[in-house]
């Protein structure tokens, strides 16, 4: 990363400073010369540059599984940094460019599978790289990589980026988010209306180091099995031009708001999403919170593949999710009731190479995505400390799933189980300031049948997950 840093700012600087190809010995050195040339012209690219602005990032992450009896046992940890520089804005145009580098600390041997099932481990490595288990050291990635024009309140980016999207989004539960890379865009000139959307062909997802097509981002984390239950061959096996995307977010005045959005994967599926929520003020006794969700997927052509065994979408296939929630809330209390329901006419897809789910009932460190005929249901509480800067949540979610054996609406062979979270965190003040911690605590217990099979428990269930994380701004 260091060597792909010190490149990329001699381009900078030679591009930006003829006068600097031939040093006078006469002269001052560069450096000196090019503060004393400096002056309030927002007309120079120069000073576009000189003034633009330095953000730093530093994490520490300690991620530990305590799995069932006689299965393996994991505990890692990382440490990392990175750089993000973006110039000041010239005629509405911003330029920015970031890296991030990670190192393994300390760590069990992640590329050794479970002795008894044969199964590779599955939280830990996605603090490193998925791709290379037993990578410690050589664990770097040019992030971002932008140009950007604003206007108003609206902007639009072009390179490598970060967006937060129902379905492709950071999902920044490891060291690094997922970052996408093509043409992007928010539209704001109604204040109660956002518009944004665009088309990318390029993705890093979370716990990787390389850019992928569209196509070959698929199937880099496990893919399960195929509806007829032998292992899913679509990893490096997807042809797509890329990906276009369209969100609506309306305002209804201070109560209720309703967003729409589409995600077309050329040659592979269209996913669509619609969801409403809507406030009720109670007064000084807080606030009723509500919602509605519902999204529909539908296979395009083949699934990405003519050969049915190496396609991610079944041809002709498609998936109904439902979803609703209610709660009350303070500046204090947050509190909710969660539901989701996806239906048996097909398993909801979505890779998890792009994000997170969208689902009212999502809980940290587990997801339905790869599920057909599922109830979930979930209870979640939150509560602050303004002044000691502290946030507690918890949540308790019971997710009744089909059968182990049911391939066809079963991708990754996950019995119902029974989960619960509990989250801290805590920003620090004066000396510290910009620093902030996190603890993390999953536990996920069987509530399926598992056929004595423990391939279907090790990192599922009868587990728990520790994790404590730092971070570090400036």
């Amino acid at each position: 990363m260091i060597k792909n840093v010190t490149v990329l700012l001699a381009a900078i600087t030679i591009s930006l400073s003829a006068a600097a190809q031939h040093q006078e010995i006469h002269e001052r050195p560069a450096l000196s010369k090019e503060k004393q040339q400096l002056k309030e012209d927002t007309t120079s690219l120069l000073y576009t540059f000189k003034k633009g602005r330095i953000y730093g990032h530093f994490r520490y992450f300690l991620m530990a599984t305590d799995n069932a009896r006689e299965l393996s046992d994991y505990y890692a940890n990382a440490v990392g940094g990175g750089i993000k520089y973006e110039t000041a804005p010239f005629k509405g145009f911003q330029f920015g460019v970031s890296s991030f580098f990670v190192f393994n600390i300390g760590s069990s041997d992640l590329s050794i599978p479970d002795p008894k099932t044969n199964q590779a481990n599955r939280y830990e490595i996605g603090l490193f790289d998925v791709e290379d288990p037993s990578n410690k050291n050589d664990i770097n990635r040019l992030e971002e990589l932008y140009l950007k024009y604003s206007w108003k309140r609206s902007h639009i980016t072009f390179g490598k980026q970060l967006i937060n999207t129902p379905f492709i989004n950071l999902q920044d539960g490891r060291m690094r988010p997922t970052e996408v890379s093509g043409l992007y865009g928010e539209i704001n000139h109604n204040k109660n209306t956002k518009i944004e959307g665009g088309y990318l062909y390029q993705l890093s997802p979370r716990s990787t180091i390389k850019w992928y097509k569209t196509g070959e981002s698929i199937g880099l984390y496990p893919s399960g099995v195929n509806t007829e239950g032998t292992k899913s061959d679509y990893a490096g096996n997807l042809e797509s031009k890329g990906i276009a995307m369209l969100g609506v977010t309306q305002k209804f005045g201070k109560k209720l708001s309703i967003k729409a959005w589409d995600l077309f994967v050329e040659n592979i599926f269209n996913s669509a999403l619609l969801q409403a929520d809507y406030n009720y003020s109670l007064g000084n006794n807080g606030n009723l919170v509500s919602g509605l969700q519902y999204i529909r997927e539908d296979a395009v052509r083949d699934g990405g593949n003519e050969d049915a065994t190496k396609a991610y979408f079944e041809k002709g296939s498609h998936s109904h999710a439902f979803g609703a929630k209610l709660g009350w809330e303070n500046q204090r209390w947050q509190t909710s009731f969660n539901y989701t329901r996806i239906t048996a006419d097909g398993r909801y897809l979505m890779p998890r190479e792009w994000g997170r789910d969208p689902f009212f009932t999502f809980l940290p460190r587990e997801r339905n995505e790869g599920f057909g005929d599922v109830n979930a249901y979930v209870v979640g509480a939150g509560y602050s400390i303004p002044k000691a800067r502290l946030k507690l949540q918890a949540g308790i979610g019971y997710y009744d799933l089909p059968e182990v054996t049911n391939f066809a609406l079963n991708k990754y062979g996950m019995p119902s189980y029974t989960q619960i979270n509990m989250d801290i965190r805590h920003e620090f003040s004066g000396f510290l300031k910009g620093l902030g911690a996190q603890f993390l605590f999953v536990y996920k217990g069987k509530s399926g049948n598992t056929y004595e099979n423990d391939k279907n428990v090790i990192n599922k269930v009868d587990m728990s997950s520790w994790n404590l994380v730092f971070n570090y701004h400036f």
